[in-house]
């Protein structure tokens, strides 16, 4: 399970380890299904409900394909890793324990069966992301992570080619969504918030050249901007400077970079600010953008509900992430509500363990990278759902936890024996 960190591109390239001959025999190396398990676990976490799409795609449909996905994963993995081989995490043993008060609230049916279902997802989920830290591997869950989401954000511009009208819908504001897949704005602003930020990352750390990095950055940033979303640009502005921060004292390239990052964020924030400001009100008025777009009204109508011990301590169990039919948009809030204060200290227990780790490591590409997610991921779980759940920000926070993961060192390969010397039998006689 040694890195296989590469130079060229974002596919990979030439092995920096110098890994000994030979050394490919040990048990961890890390097959190319892998990636394919990944991307199932995203698929599985795209959602089914979003904007309308050119061709009606019926929720039940989308739910059969997400839902499909998950135990396509787990089979592939479970098949990959029979002799359950998997590396200790003190991330996923806190998402384990996560499911006993999802479990426990969920018994209670206040939430009707499906969240009991809900529940059996989640365990699927995790079952999956522990079959699969045998093979956390330096950057290689970065680079599946880039390409998959990637992948995602090509179906939302092809959208955007065939239809604009049914991708840039009045009913979301002209907001950039999903034309082939249900996709939000928020959602598709996350997916390219983090692939722009891990790709700067892997160019500043020269684990791949610019003209790639390009392909990715480039049209990823568009369609960010299409989507308007603040909260990931915030994000990635936010944990971009944490990431490259941790680089300044130890990468020249990291200290160039955010030079000329602050001067050119100086140079726009003068010359237009007038536009920045219009992109980030996004026409709403002061009062709406102060409520968080009336996000602020359902966060104190579920805080005033009437709650039991059990229901304040355990949640009332897996749902839709609503409250009063309104989305709650905030992972906090709805990890209790649904989980209680129980679920809201383990989730912080989550982020503390991984911010913890991430500040003892020495300086490196790899820590830079989990700092990126977590602080992203820290950032939009004020005006996001998900880290109670499966969902994007888990799958950020499992990539974190690979990268910030003791590196496993490599089986030393037997001396071979010396060759034996053939003795004639009438010398063996003589003797």
């Amino acid at each position: 399970m040694g890195g296989d960190l590469r130079h060229s591109g974002l596919t990979g390239g030439a092995d920096t380890e110098r890994t000994r001959p030979g050394a490919e025999a040990r048990a961890a190396g890390t097959p190319k299904t892998v990636g394919v398990v990944w991307g199932l676990l995203i698929l599985n976490t795209l959602g089914s409900a979003g904007a309308k799409t050119i061709i009606p795609l019926p929720r039940s449909l989308i739910q059969f394909v997400t839902m499909g996905a998950l135990v396509a994963a787990f089979t592939l993995a479970l098949a990959l890793n029979l002799r359950l081989r998997v590396r200790s995490s003190a991330f996923l043993f806190l998402l384990t324990l996560l499911l006993v008060p999802s479990v426990l609230s969920s018994l209670q049916l206040e939430s009707g069966l499906g969240a009991l279902f809900r529940c059996a997802r989640l365990m699927l989920f995790v079952g999956t992301l522990w079959l699969l830290s045998r093979w956390w591997d330096g950057l290689t869950f970065v680079r599946h992570h880039i390409r998959m989401y990637f992948a995602v954000l090509g179906s939302v511009a092809a959208g955007l080619v065939v239809s604009p009208g049914a991708a840039l819908p009045e009913l979301y504001g002209g907001r950039l969504v999903g034309a082939l897949w249900p996709l939000t704005p928020p959602q598709i602003g996350q997916y390219a918030a983090v692939i722009i930020g891990l790709s700067v990352l892997l160019v500043l750390g020269r684990r791949t050249d610019r003209a790639s990095a390009a392909v990715v950055i480039v049209p990823s940033a568009v369609l960010l901007a299409l989507t308007h979303t603040r909260t990931a640009t915030l994000g990635l502005l936010v944990g971009l400077t944490l990431a490259i921060g941790s680089l300044v004292l130890t990468s020249a390239a990291a200290r160039r970079f955010f030079t000329w990052a602050v001067l050119c964020a100086a140079v726009a924030a003068t010359v237009f600010a007038g536009a920045l400001r219009a992109w980030f009100l996004r026409g709403q008025s002061q009062e709406n953008l102060t409520s968080l777009t009336g996000r602020a009204t359902v966060w104190d109508a579920l805080l005033a509900a009437p709650r039991t011990t059990v229901e304040t301590l355990f949640g009332v169990g897996l749902g839709d992430k609503s409250f009063g039919g309104l989305p709650i948009d905030n992972s906090w809030l709805a990890v209790y509500h649904e989980q209680g204060l129980t679920g809201i200290a383990l989730v912080a227990a989550m982020l503390l363990v991984l911010g913890g780790v991430a500040l003892l490591r020495p300086p490196s590409l790899p820590r830079a990278c989990a700092i990126f997610l977590i602080s992203y991921c820290a950032i939009a779980s004020y005006t996001e759902a998900g880290l109670g759940d499966a969902s994007p920000y888990l799958l950020h926070l499992t990539v974190a936890a690979a990268l910030l993961a003791a590196p496993a060192t490599a089986t030393p390969l037997p001396a071979p024996e010396p060759p034996r010397r053939h003795v004639p039998r009438w010398a063996r006689d003589r003797r």
